[in-house]
């Protein structure tokens, strides 16, 4: 598999620094097999390590601190939820010329959400459920939002919105993203107390077993704040009358859905100029995303 720098200091890891890493810090695992997980993710690469393990190795520094966010909260999370979860085993620390702490998870099977799913209005109710689900789980003792993160309002993001739209140019309907966007800017706030919030609800993100919804995977957008930033399926999984079916599902009000809107275009326009060149995965990811959200316009 040819490998891409998607960032200036990323660090490119491949299976002879994993079986050394495995090798010196947990020699029970040496001889299993070792196989890099074909994805578009942006932060990590994960190997999957036998049957049942995976080593998850960050690629930049900023995405160093998911492990200690998803091991300190996604057990207490687990058990509230109807699909599964990330279940972290260990941790490694930096050893090898890697620099960073890595982790060993068990092996969620499935294949991610893009074109595998064989029923959209069942996986809009199980998708909505366990959105509702995170929702009710007691957030006492949770990690304060930090700016700029996921379930916060959109008005933090204004400036990046409107410049990667200018990077853009004419490879986007930049004009009507606009308007798109200043409609949501421009919806009621949430003004309940902040919930659980995944924050990365990408297709990329979900797991299809036998064409059904099986888990949700990378929790590192997982904070507390406005859940209409995971209304985001609703433009990159669902369409149609799956769309209609997600919103009933989770109960969304006219101000919410155009928040949830609000996010799935921000993510969209952000990650475009950012992967264009390097993560054609995750640029056909956006594409459809934001073709979506401009279809939609104030429906």
């Amino acid at each position: 598999m040819t490998r891409t720098r998607m960032h200036a200091d990323e660090i490119l890891t491949d299976e002879a620094l994993v079986r050394r890493l495995i090798a010196d810090q947990f020699p029970q695992w040496a001889d299993l097999a070792i196989e890099l997980v074909d994805s578009y993710g942006t932060d990590h690469d994960i190997y999957r390590l036998g049957d049942h393990l995976s080593a998850r190795l960050p690629r930049i520094e900023w995405a160093t601190r998911q492990a200690a966010k998803e091991a300190r909260w996604l057990p207490t999370l687990a058990p509230h939820l109807p699909l599964a979860v990330p279940v972290q085993v260990t941790a490694g620390q930096p050893a090898e010329d890697y620099p960073f702490t890595w982790s060993v998870y068990e092996w969620l099977p499935g294949r991610n959400a893009n074109g595998t799913i064989h029923d959209l209005n069942q996986a809009a109710a199980d998708l909505a459920a366990f959105i509702t689900a995170l929702r009710r789980v007691d957030t006492t003792g949770a990690h304060p939002r930090p700016p700029h993160a996921r379930g916060g309002p959109l008005a933090e993001h204004d400036d990046g919105v409107r410049r990667s739209i200018a990077q853009l140019g004419d490879r986007i309907d930049g004009a009507t993203a606009l308007r798109s966007w200043q409609e949501s800017l421009e919806a009621p706030a949430w003004g309940q107390p902040g919930v659980w919030v995944h924050g990365d609800l990408l297709p990329g993100n979900l797991l299809v077993v036998d064409g059904r919804l099986s888990a949700v995977i990378d929790f590192g957008g997982l904070n507390v704040g406005d859940p209409a930033c995971d209304l985001q399926p609703a433009w990159n999984v669902f369409t149609g009358e799956s769309r209609r079916r997600f919103r009933d599902e989770v109960a969304a009000d006219d101000a919410s859905w155009l928040r949830g809107r609000g996010w799935a275009l921000l993510q969209a326009v952000i990650a475009l100029p950012y992967y264009w060149d390097t993560n054609p995965g995750m640029v056909r990811q956006a594409t459809h995303a934001l073709t979506q959200v401009l279809a939609d316009g104030s429906h």
